[in-house]
């Protein structure tokens, strides 16, 4: 979620959709989530399978 939403500093939570929808998920100060953060990602194919 968090991965499709870019954050500026002074963000509120009232400003993100998705933070705003589930409150009780969410801290109130969302300042300290990173703006920019490398993440892993890969895919693991399996032999003789055929796109879909």
């Amino acid at each position: 979620m968090f991965a499709s939403l870019k954050l500026e500093s002074g963000s509120k939570m009232e400003e993100l959709p998705v933070v705003c929808e589930f409150p009780d998920v969410f801290p109130k100060d969302v300042s300290d989530v990173p703006q920019e953060r490398e993440v892993e990602f890969s895919i693991d194919l399996i032999p003789g399978t055929g796109p879909i």
